[in-house]
């Protein structure tokens, strides 16, 4: 693969979403064996938030499904094996694009969607989401091994209820009020030099009466400029989840979540992620559906009719991948 085929292939690989935009990976492309293998990134951890690097991996698997979608789309589908060696638990995945006769289970469709995708922090409107589209993202998580779970309203209640309790252990913790505030940039606009972390203009409007489990990334700060909106009463959200819950799984939960945001961006729907709860190891177990068979929750995700947010700054592809 020529080294300008590798770059274009880790740039579409690289819109994926990351915990606080951190962009924890690295990629290697191998030229003898025409691998490109994925790397966590240990500069970009975070030890508050995310001790066991359980959303790193996620994100490193959503960069992943990423790649996947960009080697099909140029008609490369791509074999992926996920944690190739057992003695570097940083060396993520090993990818081979090459030529196949086998079906990519739809994954060249869900390319226009890669520079689509944006997470939203702004209000949905109230309309429901059709059953059939739901239906339609819980088959995505299917095919990466995972599931997706709209909760009953009992359910979605706990849940609201446990990302009120989360702002509350957030408030309290000055360690991760820090690491927080680490990763995010106050008054960068569209045109600032920055490369990582959330900008200012994608933190979305205040809540007018806080009703929608948005996470306000300026809470302590109060940037002046922001303004106050009414968001949806009623949030629609959904659990994807895994049977089991170590690092193999939390990569296929990554792929499987940017599957599922990448054809909710072609339903239509905006989407933000939403991690706070499963951040506190007793409030994720809180979290699963009493009612699913899923086994741990590895995101929770906000769905429904509204603004769908802006770019957020991306790594220059020469930081993020190397030859050899």
């Amino acid at each position: 693969m020529p080294r300008q085929f590798v770059t274009s292939l880790v740039e579409d690989a690289a819109t994926a979403p990351s915990m606080h935009n951190a962009q924890p990976w690295k990629f290697v492309h191998r030229t003898g064996a025409d691998t490109i293998e994925l790397y966590g990134d240990p500069d970009r951890t975070m030890p508050y938030e995310d001790p066991d690097h359980r959303a790193l991996h996620l994100g490193c698997g959503a960069a992943l499904f990423n790649l996947r979608v960009a080697a099909a789309h140029r008609g490369l589908p791509a074999d992926t094996r996920l944690l190739p060696d057992p003695d570097d638990p940083w060396h993520l995945a090993d990818v081979l694009p090459r030529p196949t006769d086998r079906q990519d289970d739809g994954l060249e469709s869900l390319h226009p969607a890669l520079r689509l995708r944006h997470t939203s922090r702004f209000p949905f409107s109230e309309e429901r989401i059709p059953s059939e589209v739901t239906d339609e993202l819980c088959a995505a998580a299917l095919l990466e091994g995972c599931r997706l779970v709209v909760p009953g309203t009992s359910h979605t209640e706990t849940l609201l209820d446990l990302f009120h309790d989360s702002e509350i252990l957030e408030a309290a913790n000055e360690a991760v009020r820090k690491e927080i505030a680490t990763w995010t940039r106050t008054g960068a606009g569209e045109e600032s030099a920055e490369t990582e972390g959330i900008p200012s203009y994608a933190f979305g409007p205040r809540q007018y009466d806080v009703t929608s489990p948005v996470r306000d990334f300026d809470s302590h700060r109060h940037t002046s400029d922001r303004v106050s909106a009414v968001f949806e009463r009623r949030p629609q959200i959904a659990l994807l989840g895994t049977a089991d819950d170590a690092p193999e799984d939390w990569l296929k939960a990554g792929q499987a979540l940017q599957r599922v945001l990448l054809r909710a961006t072609l339903d239509g729907l905006s989407t933000s992620l939403m991690s706070q709860p499963l951040e506190w190891p007793d409030l994720r177990s809180m979290a699963r559906d009493p009612v699913s068979a899923m086994g741990f929750v590895q995101m929770v995700i906000r769905l429904g009719y509204g603004p769908a947010g802006r770019a957020t700054p991306r790594r220059p592809v020469s930081e993020v991948l190397s030859f050899v």
